[in-house]
């Protein structure tokens, strides 16, 4: 009986974000492509998507340039690259207007990306159908992902049915995207056998995180199903949130019968002495050790490797500004396990409630962000849902697509309260075209759209980071960060310090100016750094913009706090008319935003009045407790 061959695909841009913030730089992915060549083993390379571009903005570098250059010796070889969408939300986090979506395959496919995964976070077919058809549009293979996870909604018949739905739709392939890697191996096996007695011609590809520790046993399984391509990583960037290692599946496949291909060992050291030459020139600075370890405890919330190095993070900061209000309030200070056991058991309690979200990027943060605060608010005697933010507001409402459950009555109850309502038509329509708008832009800065339109795209898949870049903002921001931490010593798997919880540029909202305040020669002037068409104005003195604690005020002022900490903002986008001194305002009025953990938080005044100051300008870090607006 012939021997049935599988597959691998290195995903050598995953392990990388799995395992920590940034990837290698363009001149570092061109040096290590021969010898991925050489091993002799791959049949695909994971080259870009998802996150690789935002980080190499944040880098300075141009993700343009640098997809084409990594791309090219796998295409020149006849390794088939591809990358990983998020369908609505194309290479970001917040959905893409429909003509971005359109144009960034084009340029993908032009760049030499021949296969695109695009995946739903809500497994709605609305979504991943349309990136089916764009990416066709665009000559490029499309392997629809389903998005797993496991839980009473997401049965074995539910998966089976929405590929199904795909494949209809025109999807060549389909990925199970076990991106919490908590599949249990007989189901994974039954979803299997289920798609390929309905499409078995249909390729079928298994991507995993190995931290739970089922995945070595869930390969087994699907590649006796019928899997043909099962995606892996290699040391030093195996195993932990990142993915199975090569020479333990290459081997268990091979055992087990099936047709596997050999290892050059010569090229596999090479390029395992070029990972590790990498992390020890700059990248283990932003790598926790924490994140090569295995945890069973993730079965429960299934939180997806590729984001517990910003969930430690998130810990770290939060559990600092958690024990300070438990100093400041007579009560005992809790450990790093201590807050990361509640946030566990708060993730398993709430995923219920709201609609159970499969657990991938952004549902994934917007969920464990929301059983953080919860977490964080009860701690302080405060009520469960006393923060949501808006993002999270939209994915409970239907805005990024239907959810997979019903949301629990006092969720329902909660959202009429606040006077949110249920959307229930083509997430796509929310947000219209915009690339004549990002075209003027370009044309008004003198900047080239480039080959293919590509830096158009980019700028319109990422016009904050873009902007950034273009200034040569982002590139000395990373410089002096990482100069900073080498500074303070340290090396391989440097463990990330509070700061890097958040991007190391400067994040500016799009029409949004940042305002600081800058010391020169004992004379304080107050900068705004707009990006865009705007220039960079000054103007002195300021010492009064933003005071470092509350000025003098009338006997009947009332203090409006902070809270929660992170980066204040009046608005979170030019439409929006931020509140002035002066303004009468009443309670439940919104006075501005807190950004923290990636998302925006809506502060609404508990206290009426006029607005006697406003004590911080936008982008300013906040503690708890601070001082927003006072009002009289």
């Amino acid at each position: 009986m012939e021997k049935r061959k599988v597959k691998f695909s290195l995903v050598y841009r995953d392990m990388w974000q799995s395992s920590g913030k940034y990837l290698p730089r363009v001149d570092q992915l061109v040096k290590v492509a021969p010898h991925i060549i050489d091993m002799g083993c791959f049949a695909r390379v994971e080259t870009n998507g998802g996150g690789f571009e935002q980080i190499n903005l944040l880098f300075g570098e141009n993700p343009n340039n640098a997809v084409r250059k990594w791309t090219q010796p796998f295409n020149k070889a006849g390794i088939q690259t591809h990358m990983l969408d998020r369908s609505l939300n194309g290479l970001r986090m917040s959905p893409v207007p429909a003509d971005v979506r359109k144009l960034m395959y084009k340029v993908k496919k032009a760049q030499g990306t021949d296969i695109t995964r695009p995946f739903c976070g809500l497994n709605d077919p609305r979504n991943i159908l349309d990136s089916i058809k764009y990416a066709k549009e665009a000559g490029m293979i499309a392997q629809a992902a389903l998005s797993l996870t496991y839980s009473e909604v997401h049965t074995v018949e539910s998966y089976v049915n929405l590929a199904d739905t795909l494949i209809k739709g025109g999807a060549d392939e389909i990925c199970l995207k076990d991106m919490a890697g908590i599949g249990r191996p007989a189901w994974l096996g039954k979803i299997v056998e289920g798609i390929k007695a309905k499409h078995p011609d249909v390729p079928l590809q298994y991507h995993s995180h190995s931290g739970p520790g089922f995945a070595m046993a869930s390969i087994l399984e699907v590649c006796r199903a019928g899997v043909e391509y099962v995606d892996v990583a290699m040391e030093p960037l195996s195993w932990g949130t990142g993915h199975v290692d090569l020479l333990a599946v290459q081997a268990m496949l091979k055992d087990a019968g099936f047709d596997v291909p050999e290892i050059n060992m010569d090229a596999y050291m090479k390029v395992r002495s070029l990972t590790q030459g990498f992390i020890d020139d700059f990248l283990g600075y932003y790598i926790d050790p924490k994140n090569r370890y295995m945890n069973s405890l993730l079965i429960g919330p299934g939180l997806p490797g590729g984001m517990m190095g910003s969930l430690m993070a998130d810990l770290e900061a939060n559990l600092e500004s958690l024990n300070k209000w438990k100093v400041k309030n007579n009560q005992p200070e809790l450990t790093q396990d201590d807050l990361l056991v509640k946030l566990f058991n708060e993730v398993e309690y709430i995923w219920p409630m709201v609609g159970y979200p499969p657990l991938v990027t952004p549902y994934s943060q917007y969920v464990k962000n929301l059983a953080l605060m919860n977490v964080m608010q009860l701690e302080k005697g405060k009520e469960r849902w006393s923060m949501i933010a808006d993002n999270i507001w939209d994915m409970l409402m239907g805005k990024g697509g239907k959810l997979p459950g019903e949301l629990a009555p006092e969720i329902v109850a909660l959202a009429k309260e606040n006077g949110k309502e249920a959307f229930t038509e083509n997430p796509q329509s929310l947000y219209p075209d915009a690339l004549g708008k990002f075209r003027k832009e370009m044309e008004e800065n003198g900047w080239d759209l480039g080959p293919d339109q590509e830096e158009l795209f980019e700028l319109a898949m990422h016009p904050e980071q873009y902007r950034t870049y273009q200034s040569g903002a982002a590139k000395k921001a990373f410089e002096d960060d990482l100069a900073k931490r080498k500074a303070e010593g340290g090396g391989l798997f440097v463990k990330p310090s509070v700061a890097e919880t958040v991007e190391p540029a400067m994040p500016v909202l799009s029409g949004q100016p940042t305002t600081m305040n800058i010391n020169v020669n004992g004379e304080t002037f107050r900068v705004t750094v707009s990006y865009g068409n705007e220039s960079v104005t000054t103007e002195a003195p300021a010492q009064a913009a933003t005071p470092a604690a509350p000025v003098s005020a009338p006997a009947e002022a009332k203090e409006i706090l902070a809270p929660l900490e992170g980066k204040f903002y009046l608005t979170k986008n030019s439409s929006e008319k931020p509140v002035m001194v002066g303004d009468e305002i009443k309670e439940g009025d919104l006075i501005g935003y807190i950004e923290a953990m990636k998302t925006f938080n809506a502060i609404k005044a508990d206290k009426a009045g006029k607005i006697i100051q406003i004590a911080k300008s936008s982008g300013e870090e906040v503690e708890e407790d601070d001082l927003l607006v006072l009002v009289g």
